[in-house]
């Protein structure tokens, strides 16, 4: 295979710059040139600059006749504060496919909220030398799309709480005169969303005066439950003092005052139902199935039944298309969706992955990266997104590093702006091969689906040979396909070549169709069950709440969904201290919720905060604008 036009060599340099000195250091090619190698035509995208594009659906119609490339997933082992490179391992990984084998290569990453950017974390771009760029784009505004989700999240809310109040204050026929007004005739008319409700009701009537005056009531009063809404409003920014709020205390809504609160964005179900769905009309009814409380009678009110799906769909029509950017060393990147891995699936979009798949054809690789740990993030990966895709990935990665282990091994706690404690820094076997009991139940766990698990353990410099051979041989004896060290961070694609060929010759060698964790016809309880006995637990413990949700959920028919469970990254248990691999405990179910647009049920395991708070010190401080060039600087 040629090489690609748009790959340049890095000049990497030691100690290695911060990630945004790195970033700014290398000029980018003009994305129409990364588009052309893949052999999009300018019809097939729309230009954001010069460094972005939005890569149109059309193109998954116009190559369905083509065959995919290999498909794989990037996770890791249970995150620690000392950080497992995930994202970066991604960029790394496809650098050196593209740059050094020759390869097709396009990597899908998630779009990173602006909450971590500002916030705690920093940016998601990578790092070091294997990054995507612009770097600054990538971690900001990119094409807007969690602008866009901001935007229909909140028309829902307010639709909601507008609807309550009118139906507070108006009669039957009042409301039934209102939503159907006479035109110019004097005749009045169902419009094409009222429809949808009236064959939700059963009534077959197309006439507005042909309904009785119970039809009438039915149609017209949605009768929402004020305790019931599960709709927030949300934003994309660290707001701590937002998790709860009182709506309604102005003087002209009196009584409709309601405790409500917001979200981040990337947690609203709208970011879950971008990454879900595989098409503009599928992702029209998904809108539509968007479930934000019940009547008083215990139905389900959806966005539909408001009247407000169509314009939800119209705000997000431009959001449904990928983001096509690079890495440093001009490999394709599609960067799409960002949903929450906890109370969402954490992984990107479907219809980025299939536009890939497509792109790099037979041979070709698209490397997709599941948030957290594997037990989060891969699971949801198999069990959910590749049951809507349809898509089925040959090989899984597992990213570790020797000082994530050594914490799983018992090594003592980390504390932000403290020096690191030297059993971290020191070789210490004993302590490595004891936290490596986490990586083992993670292959295992992965292995199952079908798929060849190759580990990768991002290198550091105070990491010895002996603890490097510590965790290939434990990965090894656990199942895992292949076993490598890696340095992408310091040295690029250079540094991932050999992750590179194993992950071929794992692609190349599968040998089993891909297998989920349960079958869907499970009873809700069933499901999780499964799920929780993957994790390590013995039983599982459902609150008085839990029982009542899972008896709803399945009176209104929604059983039959995915599972996506909610719990702390940081565990395979509910207790985020418990490291490495704790057996026989009991899970507890607090609380059962629902995403019936995206297509899941989520039992929350603890508590899950879907609004983040700031720390004293937030990434902000680092972060302004050389005015003399214009370029950003402090990213993180």
């Amino acid at each position: 295979m040629s090489p690609s036009k748009t790959v340049r060599k890095l000049e990497v340099v030691s100690p290695v710059p911060a990630d945004i000195d790195i970033a700014n250091s290398v000029e980018p090619v003009h994305i129409s040139e990364i588009a052309k190698d893949l052999n999009l035509s300018p019809d097939h995208y729309d230009l954001y600059g010069k460094y972005k594009a939005k890569v149109l659906l059309s193109v998954i119609d116009e190559l369905k006749g083509s065959s995919d490339g290999y498909y794989v997933v990037v996770g890791g082992i249970t995150p620690t504060p000392l950080g497992e490179g995930k994202s970066t391992t991604t960029v790394g990984l496809c650098q050196a496919l593209g740059a050094f084998q020759d390869k097709k290569v396009v990597t899908c990453l998630r779009q990173p909220s602006q909450g971590p950017t500002f916030g705690i974390k920093g940016g998601a771009a990578g790092g070091g030398y294997s990054q995507v760029i612009p770097m600054d784009e990538f971690n900001l505004h990119l094409t807007g799309d969690i602008h866009a989700i901001t935007a229909a999240n909140n028309l829902l809310a307010a639709a909601i709480d507008t609807r309550m109040f009118h139906e507070a204050t108006q009669s039957d026929k009042a409301l039934m005169n209102r939503l159907c007004p006479p035109n110019k005739e004097g005749k009045k008319s169902f419009n094409d969303i009222m429809f949808r409700r009236l064959k939700k009701l059963g009534i077959s009537k197309t006439q507005p005066e042909d309904l009785t005056p119970e039809e009438v009531k039915k149609f017209a009063r949605l009768d929402i439950d004020p305790d019931s809404i599960t709709w927030r409003r949300v934003m994309d920014i660290n707001d701590r003092l937002l998790r709860k709020i009182t709506v309604g205390q102005g003087p002209e809504e009196k009584g409709m005052v309601r405790e409500t609160g917001f979200d981040i964005s990337v947690a609203s179900e709208i970011m879950a139902v971008l990454a879900l769905t595989t098409s503009l009309a599928d992702m029209r009814e998904r809108l539509g199935k968007m479930v934000i409380g019940n009547s008083r009678a215990g139905d389900p009110v959806t966005a539909d039944d408001l009247g407000v799906g169509g314009a939800l769909t119209v705000l997000m029509k431009d959001a449904i298309n990928p983001t096509l950017m690079q890495t440093l060393e001009g490999t394709p990147v599609l960067v799409h969706a960002g949903p929450f891995a906890n109370i969402a699936h954490g992984n990107s979009s479907i219809v980025a992955d299939k536009i890939a798949l497509k792109l790099v054809g037979p041979g070709g690789f698209v490397v997709t990266e599941a948030g957290f740990g594997a037990d989060i993030g891969t699971e949801k990966f198999m069990n959910i997104k590749c049951r809507y895709s349809g898509l089925t990935p040959q090989c899984a990665i597992i990213v570790a590093t020797i000082r994530a282990l050594k914490m799983h091994g018992g090594g003592p706690d980390v504390v932000a702006g403290r020096p690191l404690n030297s059993a971290y820094i020191t070789e210490n076997v004993a302590l490595v091969e004891a936290g490596c009991v986490n990586l083992a139940r993670h292959i295992s766990n992965t292995k199952a689906y079908g798929v060849n698990v190759v580990v990768a353990v991002n290198k550091f410099s105070t990491d010895s040979e002996a603890e490097l051979n510590a965790v290939r041989n434990a990965a090894l004896a656990a199942g895992a396909y292949d076993a490598v060290i890696c340095s992408h961070h310091a040295h690029g694609g250079k540094g991932a070549v050999d992750l590179g060929i194993a992950v071929q010759r794992a692609c190349e060698n599968v040998t089993q169709p891909l297998k989920f964790l349960y079958p869907l016809d499970f009873s809700i309880k069933e499901k999780i069950e499964a799920i929780a006995r993957s994790y390590g637990a013995k039983g599982v413990e459902y609150s008085e709440q839990a029982e009542k949700q899972i008896a709803m959920y399945s009176r209104q028919g929604f059983s039959g969904l995915p599972i996506c469970m909610a719990k702390t990254q940081y565990s395979f248990s509910d207790k985020a201290a418990e490291k490495g691999a704790p057996s026989d405990f009991v899970l507890p179910i607090r609380d059962v919720r629902a995403s019936i647009g995206a297509g899941f049920i989520y039992p929350l395991v603890g508590t899950m905060s879907t609004m983040p708070g700031l720390p004293t010190r937030p990434c902000f401080y680092d972060i302004d604008l050389d005015t003399a060039t214009g370029r950003v600087i402090g990213l993180s």
